[in-house]
């Protein structure tokens, strides 16, 4: 297949697929298979982490003027209640960094794990079914926190303590992850999937910067693993853009869907699709 063809399938795999709670990761390593491209590549490996960017950017453009509020009010909040400890910007700080903690002490287990389509199967499984379970249960009752400006800092924690899930156990899906903990905690469907986005950005772009930085130097004063031409900027291009463009459209789609829908949806694919993984997935990742 054509490079630039597989840049644009790809460039929607990673936008369709990023903020849905389904696991951009899984997605993109069966893509990457059914295409018969090199898993262990130098080049492919940093273009996967360069068009999460592409993704990134659309969601911070979504999400600017309610980012640029949260400044504006910092730290007293728009009801005048809030504190430096539980204003918005600092519980999404506070999630960061108890998300970060744990993923860098285990990050040998996460490389580990990365490569190993029974884990991207059970975690795609166990999450469906958890996210199932969770969705219904929290649709029963009233949720105590419908706003992100009434969250707590225990709140906080504790969904950044389960977004290392995602970390850990590749096709968990960090937006999965963070959405049933915070409905767990007592958020409602809206202000769950709020501020599952507000913590994927800096949760992203540090991961991106950390992953990309590997990929091109794996060492200290090491030379770089890609060595780049003018046929692999264009393809990387491609699929920045396409995954930039598919992206803002599927956030915008994904909150007007949840506010009248839930999440069963998205809980039955990842049933689906991880049941398929144990049957099948080893012969597709091999090819």
């Amino acid at each position: 297949m054509n490079e630039f063809l597989q840049s644009v399938l790809l460039g929607i795999v990673e936008g369709l697929t990023e903020f849905l709670p389904v696991s951009s990761t899984a997605h993109l390593r069966i893509t990457e298979a059914l295409m018969k491209i090199p898993l262990d590549d130098a080049y492919w490996k940093m273009y996967t982490i360069v068009i999460q960017l592409g993704a990134i950017l659309a969601l911070c453009l979504l999400f600017l003027s309610r980012i640029v509020e949260f400044l504006r009010t910092f730290p007293k909040g728009e009801s005048g209640d809030r504190t430096w400890l539980n204003h918005p910007i600092s519980l999404t700080l506070i999630a960061f960094a108890f998300t970060s903690a744990p993923a860098l002490a285990l990050h040998k287990w996460s490389e580990k794990n990365l490569g190993s389509v029974q884990v991207m199967a059970l975690a795609l499984l166990v999450g469906g079914i958890v996210m199932w379970i969770v969705d219904a249960w929290a649709a029963r009752r009233d949720a105590g926190t419908r706003h992100v400006e009434e969250m707590s800092l225990p709140q906080a924690v504790w969904i950044g303590l389960c977004q290392t899930l995602s970390a850990v156990f590749p096709g968990t899906s960090r937006s999965m992850s963070t959405i049933a903990a915070g409905q767990l905690v007592g958020l409602d469907r809206p202000a769950a999937l709020e501020f599952s986005f507000l913590l994927s950005i800096p949760t992203m772009m540090a991961a991106t910067v950390w992953d990309l930085k590997k990929e091109v130097f794996p060492s200290h004063g090491a030379a770089a693993h890609v060595v780049m031409n003018t046929n692999n900027w264009i393809v990387l291009v491609i699929g920045f853009v396409v995954s930039f463009f598919v992206a803002l459209g599927v956030v915008e789609w994904f909150l007007f869907w949840v506010r009248k829908h839930g999440f069963a949806i998205f809980a039955v694919y990842r049933i689906v699709l991880g049941a398929a993984l144990l049957l099948w997935g080893s012969k597709i990742i091999a090819g």
